[in-house]
């Protein structure tokens, strides 16, 4: 039974294993090059995407991208162990910007995570049971810029049909108070693993806006 109950908390699951990511991050020392592994960090990322599914319509196309994307670097870590590896054989190949290279999708990865963590900060500091401004304020931060008009026209569109904030803590199987502190420890942690990942392109003149 116990591990049921674990099995019906997605969210939870999601804010532990990026816990784990982050404590992977900071326990290693500062002369190290500091390395995270495709596999743990792929199978994080797959916790995320229940989530998406729990928004609706009008995050269905980035679950549709991030569930892909995702997908595709658990395929890359069956032969590749770092991230940084990864990124350096696209680096090699000459093909980082190119439509379905792990670097660029590792990119899109890291934004959905973002997108997520900023909607996370966003009901924490909100009140009331719509979910229509936090998730407005976290797509306008962290897709919008890299969508075209017809897009987030959709989305915009889509953002009425959003559960509310209390249907929102029943499909995550959680109260208030629990969601609350699951919500935080995953910013906190998400937060160290993004900001990892944005050091890997800029670190290679590779940039994240594109």
């Amino acid at each position: 039974m116990a591990n049921q109950a674990v099995e019906e908390k997605p969210l939870r699951k999601m804010a532990e294993a990026f816990k784990e990511l982050a404590n992977t991050l900071n326990s290693q020392t500062l002369d190290e090059t500091v390395q995270m592994e495709v596999a743990p960090f792929s199978h994080a990322c797959t916790l995320v995407s229940p989530l998406f599914r729990c928004l609706g319509i009008a995050f269905k196309f980035a679950e549709l991208d991030y569930i892909a994307k995702v997908d595709d670097l658990a395929d890359a870590s069956k032969s590749i162990t770092t991230l940084h590896k990864m990124m350096e054989q696209d680096i090699q190949a000459n093909c980082v910007r190119r439509a379905g290279s792990r670097t660029r999708n590792l990119l899109r990865v890291k934004r959905g995570l973002d997108m997520v963590r900023v909607l996370f900060e966003q009901i924490i500091a909100s009140e009331g049971n719509s979910l229509k401004d936090p998730a407005s304020k976290a797509y306008t931060q962290v897709f919008a810029p890299y969508h075209g008009w017809a897009i987030r026209k959709a989305v915009s569109a889509g953002m009425y049909a959003l559960p509310t904030r209390q249907q929102l803590m029943i499909k995550l199987n959680e109260d208030e108070n629990s969601a609350r502190t699951q919500m935080q420890n995953y910013v906190a942690s998400c937060d160290t693993v993004v900001t990892y990942i944005d050091k890997l392109f800029i670190s290679r003149d590779l940039g994240i806006d594109w």
